[in-house]
């Protein structure tokens, strides 16, 4: 490695500060302020473009905040938003326009999946969804006004993972760009622009912040296209206010460390569900029966701290062992230092139809968990003690 690049681990501590810098706060200042004082209307002039001049438009925090996520996806810039579908839907807005057309992989979050569905159409965008992991469809549904490639990556909630590179060399024989949301993978276990994908979002909600008290979105990529994006965000104002900014960049600090932990813990959990006989299937990208077991060993170095497990039963059994676990806290979202929960039909996809669920493979058995950084086994010994209960229940006479 050149001594003056730093690894993902350093670069989440220090970000794109300056090394030598000699008697600065060692914590980021937290600049609350919605404005700011010029010398005069010349000077007022100049500032416009900075992060100086009003908060809508830029602030200082929030730059110290974008540096680091730059420097950590390996690019040449970085916008954040108030939220991760902020930020999706911001992007989307500010490259596209009425009678464009995306390509988009079926496997994507609920509410990006409605987004594209049901939202984009009232503005003359159309969506063509194709199969996750059949790339002959996506070139198959390629038209002559589509601009864009819109990817997952491991995917919510079934983590399936594409291929990076193979995806962004299609999007660039097509002229057409390519973004992935990375909220799974963080830039610690990928990094999706180093294998040619323009752009790269993330919910910081989840990893990123990593305590269950931030909403937050991101996104990065080259500086022609942060230039556009900077543009619709500071028109429609969906812009991160800096006291959310500083609690991102002081998650970020810890972000290699904590993933690092959920790896491992995430590991041993699935290896734990794969053997028992009250789960019926498991899905995690570093299992050797995971379909893309391969692609996820060449492009990630580690396999992500969520599980996704279907149960043997119905779906009222999923929903009993999701509610008889106690350290796995029965919440939506993911990524913090807790393990969590939930049953996606009912919460991340719950705002789409089931028939475009069942196109996705997620069943109303699927039991999501975002394993935090307990110990591994602790949370094992919870689901094995969630799993027994349903199955003593399954097991006694109707009279």
């Amino acid at each position: 490695m050149k001594r003056d690049v730093r690894s993902p681990e350093t670069a989440a501590v220090h970000g794109r500060a300056d090394l030598e810098k000699k008697n600065g706060p060692v914590s980021t200042p937290i600049y609350q302020t919605s404005t700011f004082e010029v010398t005069d209307n010349e000077e007022q002039q100049r500032v416009t473009s900075t992060d100086r001049y009003y908060t809508r438009w830029g602030n200082p925090t929030n730059t110290v905040a974008e540096q680091t996520m730059a420097e950590l996806e390996g690019t040449e810039a970085a916008h954040t938003f108030a939220s991760g579908m902020g930020a999706i839907t911001t992007t989307i807005m500010a490259l596209l326009k009425s009678g464009d057309h995306i390509v988009a992989q079926r496997d994507v979050y609920g509410g990006v999946a409605k987004f594209l569905a049901e939202w984009l159409p009232r503005m003359g965008i159309e969506t063509t969804f194709v199969d996750t992991t059949d790339y002959g469809q996506y070139e198959r549904a390629i038209r002559s006004n589509t601009k864009l490639l819109y990817l997952e990556s491991p995917t919510n909630p079934s983590l399936r993972v594409v291929d990076f590179a193979r995806l962004a060399a299609l999007a660039k024989k097509h002229r057409l760009l390519s973004i992935v949301d990375s909220t799974f993978g963080t830039p610690i276990n990928q990094r999706p622009a180093e294998r040619g994908i323009d752009l790269v979002v993330h919910s910081g909600t989840k990893y990123l912040g990593g305590h269950a008290d931030l909403s937050c979105g991101v996104v990065c990529g080259r500086q022609e296209l942060m230039d556009q994006l900077w543009e619709t965000r500071t028109t429609l104002g969906n812009c991160m206010d800096p006291h959310a900014a500083w609690m991102l960049i002081r998650g970020l600090k810890t972000l290699a460390v904590r993933v690092a932990r959920q790896n491992e813990n995430a590991q041993r959990v699935a290896a734990f569900l794969v053997q028992h006989n009250k789960v019926r299937r498991v899905h995690y990208p570093f299992l050797e029966s995971h379909a893309q077991y391969a692609i996820a060993r060449e492009q990630m170095r580690g396999g992500g701290g969520m599980v996704t497990f279907e149960v043997e039963g119905t779906g009222e059994d999923a929903c009993r062992v999701s509610e008889a676990m106690r350290l796995f806290t029965l919440a939506t979202s993911l990524g913090g230092v807790e393990s969590l929960v939930s049953i996606p039909v009912l919460t991340s996809h719950a705002m789409i139809s089931a028939e475009l669920r069942e196109k996705m493979g997620v069943n109303e058995q699927m039991v999501r968990l975002s394993v935090g950084i307990e110990n591994a086994d602790d949370l094992i010994a919870d689901l094995e003690r969630a799993l027994e209960a349903v199955g003593a229940r399954q097991s006694v006479p109707v009279g």
